[in-house]
């Protein structure tokens, strides 16, 4: 390997600028800064490392130390890696409206994720992450006033903008904003190294706060003091807090913004699947919003203009907001239209299985003699009492593990379709075993203290009923308690549509 980098935070920024040829109008030269190249898949990662630097030589973060921030879930996720890499102990207070992608990567990585009511917007969860880092003194980040944000932008962003554009005039530039930080950070250099440019910086068109004219009302330190009074909801998920940032009001105050343009949500929506379906390139809703916003420009721009538009994350975690909404997880009477097109490989035929190989040194009795041997020392074994008989990537036994993982259920998995009994068929020796005695061929199939329960499905009735606990008891296994929950959510989602 010629080169190597010496930890995953080596990797941020450099992220590419690529030509946009299907949607740019004509006569438009639109170019778009991916930044879901980072390694977290967002700009915030810049941010994140800057942040976490600059207090490391400040000594405002000791080793060891928790950091906690608020976030809508991008900063969260560059901190989470940047943390993890670092060795620090993260909490991060989050909005509940907020997708639950955001919030599984993040504890993926290793991070507390706290949630704050809906209704209390981006200052509640902010107002937490104060009191979290009062109450313990932990370090917090704040990233909606910390300078570190901002420089993160004039020592790279702006940089790798200049050094693609230094043979041509950039004559737009063209942002969101969340925290401000990219708007700072960029357009100070750019408004120095490249005066031409124009910045342009948009809003959703139905909170416009920079828009509005009306001051943000601010505490001493120059933390929001308050939600601003032009702030409504809206489908920008990353874009505009329901207060003005400081760095956000700073480059307003520093004459660095030329145009504020609000953006209608569902043009967001309609611009980020566009890019995807026309370019190939996938960004979340705030990327959306800002392509809109560079499309806008380009609509009224002289010809031969060339425009840079700054998208923030990756599409993936908006998979559960309206951005995906109509996006089937089932085929279309398209696909299966295309699928009945050829006669083999359906999944609405039953294919014929192929016949089993039998090891050259065993007859098939003997074969099957082992299998049902094999089978008996797994139900016989008083230290493995309770016996699940999967598939690896079967949705239902996936189902029942969860059940077993929320109850605190230990058991043995046999996975028949795994690397270890593929081996001559082994696994599916000993499925035949399990259909000649269960008369049944289905599987997940689960059994206690040698007792045959069933399947998925009955072991969530045999749960609601109380027979599992019995069975368990029998067994000398305690069993926990799922509340409210119904066991039969834990199915697959297709299986509760009509």
């Amino acid at each position: 390997m010629a080169n190597y980098c010496n930890d995953i935070l080596e990797t941020i920024g450099n992220t590419p600028i690529v030509k946009i040829n299907r949607l740019a109008p004509a006569g438009i030269d639109m170019f778009v800064k991916v930044e879901s190249f980072n390694p977290m898949g967002s700009v915030k990662d810049r941010m994140a490392l800057s942040v976490i630097q600059q207090a490391e030589r400040d000594g405002a973060l000791r080793p060891g130390q928790t950091v906690v921030e608020a976030t809508s879930g991008n900063t969260g996720i560059g901190l989470a890696m940047v943390c993890a890499a670092k060795g620090y102990p993260l909490v991060l207070t989050m909005a509940e409206s907020f997708s639950v992608e955001r919030r599984k990567i993040l504890r993926f990585l290793g991070a507390k994720v706290v949630l704050t009511p809906a209704e209390l917007k981006g200052s509640g969860m902010l107002a937490k992450a104060v009191e979290l880092a009062e109450a313990h003194g932990w370090f917090l980040v704040r990233q909606f006033e910390n300078e570190a944000n901002a420089d993160a932008h004039t020592r790279t962003t702006a940089l790798e903008i200049l050094d693609v554009f230094r043979a041509r005039q950039l004559d737009y530039f063209v942002t969101g904003y969340g925290t401000g930080g990219t708007l700072k950070g960029t357009a100070r250099v750019l408004k120095q190294k490249s005066p031409h440019t124009r910045i342009v910086v948009c809003e959703p068109d139905n909170s416009q706060l920079l828009g509005s004219g009306i001051p943000q009302a601010r505490k001493d330190d120059g933390s929001p003091d308050g939600s601003h009074p032009n702030f409504r909801p809206h489908l920008m998920q990353g874009w505009t807090p329901d207060f003005i940032p400081r760095l956000t009001e700073d480059a307003v105050a520093m004459h660095l913004v030329d145009e504020i343009m609000p953006i209608d949500g569902n043009q967001a929506l309609e611009m980020s699947r566009q890019l995807a379906r026309q370019e190939g390139i996938f960004s979340g809703t705030s990327g959306g919003a800002t392509f809109a916003g560079a499309m806008n420009v380009a609509a009224k721009a002289p010809p031969n203009s060339t425009i840079l538009c700054m998208l923030p994350d990756t599409g993936e975690r908006y998979l559960s907001t309206p951005l995906f909404e109509g996006i089937p997880e089932q085929m279309t009477e398209e696909e299966i239209d295309i699928s009945r097109s050829t006669p083999g490989y359906r999944f609405d035929v039953k294919a014929t299985p192929a016949p089993a190989a039998q090891p050259a040194e065993e007859t098939p009795e003997q074969v099957s003699a082992r299998a049902a041997a094999f089978v008996d020392e797994a139900l016989g074994d008083p230290d493995q009492p309770v016996v699940l008989f999967a598939l690896e990537w079967c949705e239902f036994c996936w189902a029942v593990r969860k059940l077993f993982k929320e109850l605190g259920i230990p058991y043995r998995s046999v996975d028949l379709d795994s690397v270890a009994y593929q081996e001559d068929d082994w696994g599916g020796q000993i499925r035949g075993v399990l259909r000649s005695r269960l008369g049944s061929n289905t599987i997940p199939q689960i059994f206690v203290g040698g007792e045959h329960l069933g399947g998925a499905t009955d072991t969530f009735e045999a749960y609601k009923t109380g027979e599992l606990q019995k069975h368990l008891a029998a067994a000398g296994i305690e069993c926990g308690d799922l509340g409210d929950k119904d066991p039969f959510e834990l199915l697959p989602g297709w299986l509760h549509k009509r």
